[in-house]
C-alpha cells in the first residue's frame, strides 16, 4: 500500500521511516510513504501557507490554496481510497480502523498545524477525520506517525510472525494477557506455573481468562461494547 503525507514539517518523519517495523515494511516493498511539503505548493514568494482567521480570534489558519494544489497534484497521479485529516474533533483512532486502512491501496493524510485548516479543505477534500484522543497536539505529524506505525504492523508479510499482530491488544476486543520471559524466577517473583507446563490447552485458557480479567479491571468499556 501507499501512504502520502501532506505536512509543513516532512523532516519530522525521518525517525519513524528509518527504524523498526515501518522501515522493515518499506524495505520489503510492502509499504510506500510519500512526504509532501505543503509550502512547496504556495505561490507566495516566502512560501507562506497561513493567514489570520476571518472574524478574529487567536492563532493562524492554514490556507486552502496550497493544500488544494497539493491534493489535486497527488490525485492526478493515482486514485485514493481515503483522504484523512488529523483533527482533535475527528473520530477516535482504534485498532479496527488500523486494520481497515491496512487493506487500502492508497491513502492520503493531511497534517494540520497552527489553529487548524480552512474549513473548506475539510468540506471539499477530506473523506475521514481522525483523532488520537481528547487532547491537542501542536500539529498532525505525531498523530500521522502513529497511524503509519499501526497500519504498517498489520500489513501481511511485515512481521516475521504474523500471528503476533493478531494477538495484540484490541484485535479481539480485549486487552492482551500478561507476558513473561527468562528468568522464570526473579528474586522470588515467579512466572505462573501454567506457562511453564507445556500444556497448550491450559495455557490458552489461562491467557483468555487473563485477557477478560485485565480488560474488566482496566477497560470495562470494551466489554460493554
Amino acid at each position: 500500500m501507499r501512504i502520502d503525507i501532506l505536512t509543513l514539517f516532512p523532516d519530522m518523519f525521518t525517525g519513524i521511516l528509518s527504524q523498526s517495523i515501518v522501515k522493515k515494511a518499506l524495505d520489503r516493498n510492502l509499504l510506500e510513504v510519500g512526504l509532501h511539503d505543503i509550502r512547496q505548493y504556495s505561490t507566495d514568494k516566502h512560501h507562506r501557507v497561513d493567514d489570520y482567521p476571518f472574524g478574529g480570534g487567536a492563532g493562524m489558519v492554514m490556507m486552502i490554496e496550497p493544500i488544494a494544489r497539493c491534493i489535486e497534484a497527488l490525485k492526478a497521479q493515482r486514485n485514493y481510497d481515503a483522504i484523512l485529516f488529523m483533527a482533535p474533533d475527528g473520530k477516535t483512532f482504534d485498532q479496527h480502523k488500523a486494520n481497515a486502512l491496512s487493506l487500502k491501496e492508497n491513502i492520503m493524510i493531511l497534517c494540520g498545524h497552527y489553529k487548524g485548516v480552512d474549513e473548506r479543505v475539510r468540506e471539499l477534500f477530506i473523506t475521514e477525520e481522525i483523532s488520537m484522543g481528547d487532547f491537542v497536539l501542536s500539529g498532525g505529524e505525531i498523530a500521522a506517525m502513529a497511524i503509519v506505525d499501526a497500519v504498517a504492523r498489520v500489513i501481511p508479510g511485515v512481521l516475521n510472525d504474523e500471528t503476533s499482530a493478531l494477538s495484540d491488544s484490541f484485535q479481539d476486543g480485549l486487552l492482551s494477557a500478561p507476558v513473561y520471559t527468562r528468568p522464570a524466577d526473579y528474586q522470588g517473583h515467579k512466572v505462573p506455573d501454567v506457562l511453564l507446563s507445556g500444556n497448550d490447552r491450559l495455557i490458552a485458557e489461562w491467557k483468555l481468562e487473563q485477557q477478560f480479567e485485565r480488560t474488566r479491571q482496566r477497560r470495562p468499556d470494551l466489554l460493554e461494547e
